[in-house]
């Protein structure tokens, strides 16, 4: 038993040594609300990588970052790759992401769901505590 034990630690930290999580995420949900462009692109970069290293992503939108979702939102390209977060958006859509704009976001700007882009939906409360609460999901707020 004492031998499982330190054979345990030992391939546990060798996970570590390597880079490995013994806990891999598996779900995240990716909550923006800052209007702060470079603070959008970031959190759309950040998103598409865990995506790329197979984590199921959603993104919520919510306050300014709601604007994102819109189809006559253009923001400047941003250095280095010379891309907008909203081209960004549109990758992890393409990955299988779900975007949707926070439940408060239309009714509270002078947007109807029609001025939404393609596939971005409005979040419904109960499915995003839901998701919040989830054991296996970690919840990243930009």
């Amino acid at each position: 038993m004492k031998d499982r034990f330190f054979a345990s630690i030992a391939l546990y930290s060798a996970l570590i040594a390597t880079g490995v999580q013994a806990d891999a995420i598996d779900k995240a949900l990716v909550i923006v609300n800052s209007g702060s462009v470079q603070t959008q692109g970031m959190a759309m970069v950040l998103a598409n990588t865990m995506q790329a290293k197979g984590t199921q992503v959603d993104v919520l939108l919510c306050d300014q970052a709601g604007d994102l979702a819109l189809k006559n939102t253009t923001s400047t390209p941003l250095k280095p790759k010379n891309v907008t977060p909203e081209q960004l958006m549109s990758k992890l859509q393409k990955g299988g992401a779900t975007i949707n704009v926070c439940a408060l976001y239309l009714p509270n700007s002078e947007h109807a769901a029609s001025d939404l882009r393609d596939g971005v939906g409005v979040a419904k409360p109960p499915a995003i505590a839901d998701q919040m609460i989830d054991d296996h999901l970690r919840v990243f707020n930009f």
